[in-house]
């Protein structure tokens, strides 16, 4: 496997934590974990199957008030497709908290989805396509330097992998890039959100992370060309990283379950390493909260 990701043999999802587990993780590598145990029934293997999305909708997932959003089902096959999501989550969790307890209370849960499409068939614009090398950025929700933490797990039942690219150092990317971005405007990040564009009004950070998302997907030269690693995770693998720090792209799999977290900066074990920090020092601000709206 790639030298950009961490092998780890684990046999339970909860186990004694490693100071080098987190300090991968936050230097932008991928912990794979292989090992863990996570069972389907038969009625579970049942709900493998794009039938169960709405026409709307991409995936299914289990919002924080454990509510089931983007499911086309019967209140049986809603029950089991809860009770599925929610034992990933209480897992995926754990595995955190094995991995950097120091996190645990300051972790900020999101919800946690199921996404049964074949990512060959999705039908997505440039922007929109994950298949393309990028790092992590939202449109409309600013989050001020806010890291995204992801758990995944492949639970493909044809032993079909789930193929990632796994890029170049997060610093590699934003010296290529940040020349290319186009300046900050105050004016237009208040309009955006008076317009209810973005829910908040984006910061500078917020910004420069939308340009790196997008700059990258656009570069037919770069996406053609980048220097990234063909990784294959196989059903049953679990990985895990800051999708905000390590560039990726899928470009081929089914049916995988996914839970995001999201974690202030000053809760890392070093802040230095984010993605805040480090656009931040290449901008040369002397206050990192002048970039982000946070500080460290």
């Amino acid at each position: 496997m790639s030298s950009r990701v961490l092998e780890i043999e684990a046999k339970q999802w909860q186990f004694e934590s490693k100071a080098d587990y987190v300090n991968a993780l936050e230097s932008g590598k991928v912990l794979s974990f292989s090992g863990l145990p996570f069972e389907l029934s038969p009625d579970e293997k049942r709900l493998l199957s794009p039938r169960v999305l709405n026409e709307k909708s991409r995936n299914v997932s289990l919002n924080e008030k454990g509510e089931l959003k983007g499911a086309n089902v019967d209140p049986v096959v809603q029950a089991q497709l809860t009770e599925l999501i929610g034992r990933f989550k209480g897992q995926a969790l754990d595995l955190l908290n094995s991995i950097a307890p120091g996190y645990t209370p300051n972790l900020r849960v999101a919800p946690t989805s199921f996404r049964p499409l074949k990512v060959e068939d999705r039908k997505q614009s440039i922007r929109a396509d994950d298949r393309r090398i990028h790092v992590d950025a939202f449109p409309s929700r600013p989050n001020y330097g806010e890291r995204i933490l992801r758990v995944f797990i492949n639970i493909n039942p044809e032993g079909t992998p789930r193929v990632w690219r796994v890029g170049e150092r997060f610093e590699t990317v934003a010296e290529r890039f940040l020349p290319r971005a186009k300046p900050y405007s105050a004016w237009q990040a208040k309009l955006l959100a008076q317009l209810r564009i973005t829910k908040s009004v984006r910061s500078e950070y917020d910004h420069l992370m939308l340009q790196l998302h997008d700059l990258m997907k656009h570069d037919e030269a770069y996406q053609a060309k980048a220097n990234d690693d063909l990784v294959e995770f196989a059903p049953g693998a679990v990985w895990v990283c800051y999708s905000d720090l390590v560039p990726h792209g899928v470009l081929s799999g089914q049916y995988m379950m996914e839970q995001t977290c999201h974690l202030q900066v000053k809760h890392q074990n070093n802040p230095e390493k984010s993605p805040l920090a480090i656009l931040g020092r290449m901008r040369g601000e002397e206050h990192l909260e002048v970039v982000g709206g946070l500080t460290v």
